[in-house]
This record gives structure tokens, sequence and C-alpha cells, in this order.
């Protein structure tokens, strides 16, 4: 869910995970009044065409949608511009803190799936208007009743009967929980894909009777302050914060906007996606969800990724193309579609040497196995304890950072043993285990039985274990996952079972298990008084195992059969064709000094062989240049840019940076630097504590990040120890841009950075483009503001249609001697500019505000033009070389920008 470089606000926002046959169908809008069903068109909305480099273009309308109440909300509507009768449709949601144009991507690539795809701000985010309500069922949940409303009147939506549109709802986290609520209060959906969300916020927020008070106050500040939120939840959330213990009221409250409110109506096919290091909504949130729909007979697929709101990989192109094949099936009832196995789980197996991302595998299982299969216990050691909750509930321990993720972040790092946690002496009670004789998986949730006993009416634990190496100086919490836990009459002592978090987690033969008992955490509320609790055992550590969930084999054993074959065919090839090996080409020693060659590149649209994104393309870029690569929509800049980075393979070509050729995974790609997508940050850390925990998660030593010349170029000043929250857009751009530079990487490659920056800001960052390429190195810039190229690079490439046009000096370019700028005293109309395009020696020609922009084939001259513009009758007031890259640039593309 791209949340795939996110800091605080992008990993609450989600990552959009996207989103039957007929049935019965009950009403259910009674009780919500007949006002509700009231929406108004606020304007007839906007068509534009949203094109990339890689696909063909869809239609977008923009519509603000009044709702009964008065609440404006903002909305986007994609169809694929070629696409012919009617589709099933899809409503996106997006995450807590974002709005519509974070699910755009997604949108697009399911329009061109064939959806018609809807996706709005909800209430409070974007420019949507109105209270947050938490997904409150009286306003966020009747909004989308009222956009499935709109769908149905919609000519390119398939219908189920009038009134009833075939559609789909998914989305992250916020989006995710109204997908929920949504097949709840409204028949007319016929298929969900919530991903990383929660089943009841009540029990997410105040789990086990303990406040969530880090996670709470993350939700309140992301979306604005309390007075962004409907009043009764203002006050709710002061009331719990002030008191660190949540009420019944509370609760309630909370419940009443939880899909666990309609558990017995949620009764279509639905595909859960659930975050193994997410501290916010656990697996124990997408279990209740699988449990409770499943009972209602309908189709449940689950999938837990590696990642989640604390960090670590979402997964996302993998988890997309499984919501649209679930849809695929679901909506469009192709039942060829595959939709993978009913439990899918995503496993981290060390470190790829190549780029320092964690290995990832999948493992299945034909059932789901819910939290507590096949249980084995394991033995624990350790006599009755006592240990002290502090005045205060200070220093507080540590385990999840909310937030502190990111990819790559700390909860990813826990799963390969790096993680941060904390436990103060005299704060905690420890029971370990005798080493392991073999290698034991846990999947699911461990429980333990404890007696605890306080010298206070309430106790609060929170239980974590730990996986200890032999030697046990090193331990690591699996997902930096803990189980709060309230004992209410503690006093007197008391039996209670702790269920602790749900893992999928391997403690390899000799490693212990360690069970703790803490009574503090940062994340957490614990009572301000202080207290002495003393707990003991009521028998050993049950462990789930799931035994049916296996990882995909490797395919050694296909080898053993197939590389005799293979190697026979292989050395037939190389004797009849003379085709060399598929190895890497060896670096070119001409080219060591040479940023940038490409050569022949081409790269075709998938499942095309003859329609090109780039076509034949070859430039050259040298060291001290800042290139402009510019182009229309659909140009080829981005394909090209994703080659350059090893994302993407090319068809045919090659590209060679500092001599060495580019493929997935290079080496040499450590020497280049990318800005392609808004970088996230964390608010509440100051810039350089952003750069610093960046550069730290990618594990290369901290000398090498040159953090100082980073921020000499970037020009942050005195900015850098403020809390990025404090930023203006052009800052939070310009600290992306140092993120980009740490390393000082040879070859920086910006895409669109001066994307929402006012005219100072754009100044402030062609600066930092000039002086970063002063000290020798490259930078390669896409963008659209031509004025801004033409006075901050050195070079230009110009691209359409995947070809490329002209490349050189930006002054030849721009003062090209071939390239006319013929002034008249009134317009000329069209005709006579096309009698001008097919004139002799005139290769095209294209009207100005002020005239004509003419550009010469070779041997042209401007002498024989005036005399042809004389005789077609064109007032010519002056004829001279034109100046503005604008011009050149309609020039040289013949104005189809």
């Amino acid at each position: 869910m791209d949340l795939r470089r996110p800091a605080l606000r992008g990993l609450l926002k989600g990552a959009a995970m996207g989103v039957p046959p007929a049935r019965t169908k009950l009403r259910a809008w009674g009780m919500m009044g007949a006002a509700a069903a009231v929406v108004v068109l606020a304007g007839a909305g906007t068509w534009t065409a949203v094109a990339s480099d890689d696909a063909p273009p869809v239609h977008r309308s923009d519509r603000v949608m009044t709702m009964a109440d008065g609440t404006r909300i903002d909305t986007a509507y994609f169809t694929d511009a070629a696409a012919a009768g009617r589709r099933p449709a899809v409503l996106l949601g997006h995450g807590f803190g974002g709005s519509k144009d974070d699910v755009r991507q997604q949108a697009e690539d399911l329009a061109r799936d064939g959806y018609a795809v809807l996706t709005w701000s909800a209430r409070g985010f974007g420019h949507s208007t109105g209270k947050i309500g938490l997904n409150d069922p009286k306003h966020e949940v009747t909004d989308v009743s009222r956009l499935i409303d709109w769908l149905a009147k919609q000519p390119q939506v398939r219908l189920d009967k009038p009134g009833d549109p075939r559609v789909g709802v998914a989305g992250g986290s916020y989006g995710g929980a109204v997908s929920l609520l949504a097949a709840g209060h409204d028949h007319r959906v016929d298929a969900i894909a919530p991903a990383i969300t929660y089943w009841n916020l009540a029990d997410a927020l105040f789990p086990n009777g303990v406040f969530k008070k880090l996670w709470a106050g993350i939700f309140f500040n992301t979306g604005g302050g309390c007075a962004r939120f409907e009043p009764e939840l203002c006050r709710m959330y002061d009331r719990v914060a002030e008191s660190g213990t949540p009420d019944a009221a509370a609760r309630e409250l909370l419940e009443q906007r939880s899909p666990s409110a309609v558990a017995d109506r949620i009764k279509v096919p639905t595909l859960l996606v659930q975050g193994q290091t997410d501290s916010l909504f656990t697996l124990a949130q997408s279990d209740a969800a699988a449990q409770a729909i499943r009972a209602n007979g309908a189709p449940v697929d689950v999938d837990w990724i590696a990642g989640g709101h604390d960090g670590g990989d979402l997964e996302s192109g993998r988890v997309q193309g499984r919501v649209r094949a679930w849809f695929d099936r679901y909506l469009k009832g192709d039942r060829s579609a595959d939709t993978g196995p009913a439990f899918r789980i995503t496993r981290t197996g060390g470190v790829d040497s190549t780029d320092g991302a964690a290995r990832l595998r999948g493992a299945s299982a034909k059932t789901y196995p819910g939290l507590h299969d096949h249980r084995r216990t394991i033995a624990l050691t350790g006599r009755e304890q006592r240990f002290a909750n502090p005045a205060g509930a200070s220093p507080p321990g540590v385990s999840a950072l909310p937030g502190l993720g990111g990819t790559g972040g700390l909860a990813q790092l826990s799963a390969l043993g790096v993680g941060v946690s904390l436990d103060f002496p005299g704060q905690y009670a420890k029971f370990d285990s005798a080493p392991v004789t073999t290698d034991l998986r846990i999947t699911g949730a461990p429980t333990v039985t404890a007696h605890v006993t306080s010298t206070r009416e309430d106790a609060v634990l929170f239980g974590k274990v730990y996986d200890v190496g032999p030697d046990g100086s090193r331990q690591v919490l699996p997902a930096q996952l803990v189980a709060p836990l309230r004992v209410t009459g503690a006093r007197t002592g008391k039996d209670v079972t702790i269920t602790l978090p749900a893992i999928d987690h391997e403690v390899q033969k000799g490693h212990r298990l360690r069970l703790v008992l803490a009574s503090t955490d940062l994340g957490y509320a614990s009572p301000a008084a202080p207290a002495t609790y003393t707990v003991s055992l009521q028998g050993g550590l049950s462990v789930p195992t799931a035994p049916a969930v296996t990882t995909a084999a490797a395919p050694l054993p296909a080898w053993v059969w197939w590389l005799p074959l293979a190697g026979a065919a292989g050395a037939l090839a190389l004797l009849f064709t003379g085709r060399r090996r598929t190895t890497a080409p060896a670096p070119d020693p001409a080219l060591a000094e040479v940023p940038l060659r490409i050569t022949g590149l081409s790269k075709r649209y998938a499942r095309s062989t003859d329609r090109y994104a780039v076509r034949e393309l070859s430039f050259r870029v040298d060291k001290g240049q800042v290139l402009g690569l510019l182009g229309p929509n659909g140009a080829g800049k981005t394909t090209t840019l994703r080659m350059l980075m090893g994302l993407i393979k090319p068809d045919d070509g090659e590209i060679r940076v500092f001599g060495h050729a580019i493929r997935p995974g290079a080496p040499v790609l450590s020497r280049v630097g990318a800005f392609v997508e808004g970088a996230g940050f964390l608010p509440h850390l100051s810039g350089r504590e952003n750069l610093e925990l960046y550069w730290r998660a990618t594990g290369r030593p901290p000398e090498d990040a040159h953090l100082d010349e980073a921020l000499e170029i970037a020009g942050l000043g005195d900015a850098l120890a403020r809390a990025v929250r404090t930023y203006s857009q052009g800052m939070r751009q310009r600290l992306a841009i140092a993120q980009a530079m740490l390393g000082l990487p040879d070859l920086l490659i910006l895409d669109e950075p001066t994307n929402g920056l006012d005219p100072p800001q754009i100044r402030e960052m062609r600066e930092v483009m000039i002086r970063y390429a002063a000290a020798g190195r490259t930078v390669i810039v896409s963008s659209h503001l031509l004025a801004e190229v033409e006075q901050s690079c050195t070079h230009l490439v110009v691209m359409d249609r995947g070809r490329l046009v002209q490349a050189g000096p930006v002054g030849e370019i721009v003062g090209s001697g071939d390239t006319l700028l013929v002034g008249t005293g009134t317009p000329v109309e069209e005709p006579v500019v096309e009698k001008v395009a097919a004139l002799p020696g005139v290769a095209s020609a294209v009207r100005t505000e002020d005239g004509l922009l003419v550009r010469l084939e070779p041997g042209g001259t401007a002498e024989r033009l005036v005399v042809e513009l004389v005789r077609l009758e064109v007032p010519v007031a002056s004829v001279g070389p034109h100046r503005r890259l604008e011009d050149a640039f309609l020039t040289l593309i013949g104005g189809s920008a």
C-alpha cells in the first residue's frame, strides 16, 4: 500500500489496497432518515485526460457532491477512455489524514483493468468539509451510500437492477474500515477488500482496558486537532486522555463506529489484508473480522503482509494485484481469476546483499488457521517476582515506536534482530524457557496464565515474548509488539490469562523464549500512582504452531531434474547460434567517468508487441551537467527513469552508469540518488533527526552519509533543528532532496521536484540543483515547468511518443538557428498556419500569441521563408530567432503538448 516511503502521516494514510453474484438484498435505509437520501451535485464536474508514460490515458472527472446536511464531499471519477459498455464499479477510500489524491494511481490502474472507479476525500480531509466522525454511520458511511447512488446513474456502470450498481469497496486503514462498514450498512455493496484496518476501534485504542495513548494522540493531532472532530469524539478523547483510563461511555462511542457493530450484516466476499508490524491495528483485528464474516457464510481470504502502521514492506504491488483478482472474480464474475490461497503470510528471511532490503517469502494454507492453531506448551522457569509501577509510570519501557517504522524501519529491523526495546530494572518480571531443541515456528497468539497481586486495586501489565540468542546477549521482540492488560481486583490476588500479540516468528534451535511482564510502556497509559506488583506463573507458555501453513518450496528439487536438460539445451544454443551467455556485460573502461549513457533503449507496453512506451532512445550525460528531461504526457519520461533506476527492465538497448550496465540490484546503483515521489517525514522529529533515522535504516556506516554536506547544499539552515510539522512545502521539498543527496551520489535523479512550490520556493530549489552539480556531480531533472528548466539546466533531452526529438545544450536548443519567431500584425488563421507548415524547407509551424513559430528543415533559409509568407499574405512584422524554451519545445513536438 504505497505507504512505500511513509512517515507518520503517510503511515496513517495507509496503503490503498484496492477493492458477487446476485443475491437477496435487504433495504436498510429507513433508520437513517429520508433526508439522508438527498445528494446534490455541486457543479457538473470537469473531465480531464489522465496519462502516464506506461499506459494509455483514462478519463478523470472531479466533482463536489453536497450531502443532505450541507457537507461537501470532493470526488474523482475514473474510466478507461477507450472502453465501451457497462462495467463494475469500485469505490476507493483513503487512509486517515489523507485525501482522494492518495489513491489516484490505484484508481487509474483499476480503470484500465475495466472498472469505473470513484475516489473521495472523507469528511474533514482534503477539500471535503465537515467534521471528522471516525467513520460515523450517520455521516461517513451514509456518504458512501450516496456515492453508490451516484454510481448507479452513470452510463458506464453495470447494474444488478435499477439503483443497484455492481460495486466493490476497498481502502487501507481508515478507508479499509469504511469498506467494512459500507458492506454492513448498504446491501448494494458486492465485494470488499479492506487493508491494515480495525474491526473494533474500541479494542484497538483501549485493548484489554488500557488506553493506547500514543496512537490516540497521533490520531487526534494528525486529524488537525480536537476541534476538527465531532464534538462528542473530542469530549471523549479529552476525558480519557486526562484520566488515562477508558470508561464504558468511551468504549460504546467507538464501538458504534466499528464494523463489529454490524458483524452479522457483512455477508459479501471479503479479502482481509493485515500488517504484521502494526501496533495500531494488530492481527487480532483481522482475525475477529474473518471469524465473524465467515460465520455469515461469505467467502473470506486472509493475507498477512510484512509491513503495517509501524513500517516494513507494505507489498503494495502484490496486494493490489490480489485485490484486482478478487474483484475480477466477485464483481466481473470471472471464475478463472486466481484470487490466491485462503490464507497467505509473508515471511522475512535475511537481507538481500544487493540493496539491503529484507528478503520476503510467501507461505500459505488452504484454510485460515486463526490465531490458536495446534498449540504447544513451552515450560518456563522463574520464581514468584515483585516489581514496581513507579510514580507517574516514568520512566516507561519501550516496545513499539508508533510511526517510526517507514520503509526499512524499526519494526522491520526488529524482524531481522535489530529492533529497539527497553525494560527498566525493577519494573518487570521475566521467565525463561530452556533452549529449544529444534526450530520452532510460532504463528498466532501465545497465551500464558499468571497470578497477579497488587498493592492497589488495579494493576496494568504489559506482556511480551522475546527471542533470546544462545549467549543471552541478544534478544529480539518480534514485530516490536506488546500486549497490555488491566487486572481489576488485583489487591487480593487474581489468576489472569494473558493473550500475547499474534506474530509469525521462527525461533531457531538453541534459542530461548523469554516472557516479560512489565509495569510500563511508552505507548500506553499506566496508573500514575506507585504500586508494587507480585507475579507468578500458573503453567507454561502456550504457543500456536499452525503446521498447515507452509512456505513455498525452494526450487532445488526442480533443478535436479531440469538442470541436465537445461545445460544441454544451452550448449546447443551456444553451438548453433553463437549467442552470448546472459551474464551481466562487463564494465566499459572508456565510460568509467561518464555518469550516464543510454543506447538504443526500447520498452514496449505490457502485452503488446508493437506499441512502445520508449523506442530507440539514445543520449549521453556528462559530469557537472544539469540535464532537463522534457516531453508531453505519454512521452516516455517516467518509463525511462524507471529503467535508469533498475526498477523495470528494457526490452532492447542498454543503460550504462559510470560504465556499468544497469539491471535490478546492480551495485553501481549505490552511486545513484533519486527523488521520484514526495518523501514522507515524521512531523514531530526535526529535519536532521528525520535524515539520521532514514540513514540508520539503510544500515550503511554513519560516516558515509555526508549529512552535513547534503544539508549545506539543501540550504535549510537553522530550520534543521525544528520539527518538520513547522516546515513549509518548500522546506519539505528541500529536505526530501537532501535525503536523496545523502551519501552524495554521483548521479542525482529528480522527478518534478518543484511540484506544489510557490515562485520563491521554486527559485530556491533551482539553486539547490545548481549547487549540487557545481561540485562535479550530475543531476537529471524531469519537469513540466519549462521556464525553470531553461534557467536551471545546462542540457536538455526532449522526448515525444517515446522517441528522442532533440538533445543538446539549452542554448543551442533555445536559440537554434533553424527555429524562427515570425511576428505578425494580426493573428494568423489556422488554415494559413497549415499552408506555412507545408511550404518547402519548413519542418513545422505553430501559432503563438505573437505570430508563428517556424522550424526550418536543413537547407531552409529565413529569406526564402519571408518570400513565401508574403506570397501567402501573412502580415509579417518581424522575423528573428526565438529565445524561449517554451517556444522551442512546442516547435520540437509540433504543438502536441
